[in-house]
């Protein structure tokens, strides 16, 4: 990640984020930032701050860029929900069922963050089932995303030989959101509205995270 986006926001790592949809305070009238929560020192009072109110001290705003990455990894996600629906019916381990329920979670609560950012700030939100016309006509898929084939192919697998085609093509599906994230922090002026830069950096580590122990599981089959 480029390190010149970090530096501004070194503080950033310090604070604990989470957005409303996941049960967080709500940001207060007249704002429409997510709530910070900043932990005080022994003895001190925790304090509330609120991303719009912060981005409008530091004169940030969002950019094309952060637009074009919040719509793109919405039907990336979405095809991962698709992807990771199959599991019941196919897996054969509830360790591998596991990975997929906490996958099928993370990314719908992330998919409710992102259309919410894209709503406060009356952009177009495309659907999360986008990926499916994408596959059908001429559209160009997001990095790492599943063709009409190879959704086929995971479809049609069953038992150990699903697990083997999901863990592939997830890790594929995964290293496409990073170079998506890494896009992102390479674009002039994108990255620094702190919510987009939360967001991003989350994804970068846990998809990071999740590819790793993906990798594992297959080295063990």
């Amino acid at each position: 990640m480029n390190s010149k986006v970090l530096l501004p926001f070194y503080v950033l790592s310090t604070l604990a984020v989470t957005s409303s949809c996941m049960g967080t305070p709500s940001a207060p009238a007249g704002t429409t930032g997510t709530r910070i929560i900043q932990p005080g020192a022994p003895g001190e009072m925790a304090q509330a701050f609120d991303t719009a109110e912060l981005d409008a001290i530091r004169g940030l705003e969002y950019s094309e860029a952060d637009v074009r990455f919040m719509r793109g990894m919405i039907p990336h996600h979405g095809q991962a929900l698709d992807m990771t629906a199959m599991v019941p019916a196919r897996a054969t381990t509830d360790g591998f069922s596991g990975l997929a329920l906490r996958m099928q979670i993370s990314q719908r609560d992330e998919i409710r963050l992102m259309e919410r950012w894209l709503a406060e700030r009356e952009e177009k939100i495309p659907a999360t089932n986008a990926h499916r016309m994408m596959m059908a006509g001429d559209m160009a898929l997001m990095p790492g995303m599943l063709n009409a084939g190879q959704m086929e192919q995971l479809t049609s697998a069953t038992g150990r030989e699903f697990e083997r085609l999901f863990l592939e093509f997830m890790i594929m599906h995964h290293e496409g959101a990073l170079t998506m994230v890494q896009t992102l922090f390479n674009s002039s002026g994108a990255g620094q509205e702190s919510l987009i830069f939360k967001f991003a950096s989350d994804v970068d580590a846990d998809q990071t995270i999740e590819i790793l122990r993906m990798r594992r599981m297959l080295e063990e089959r």
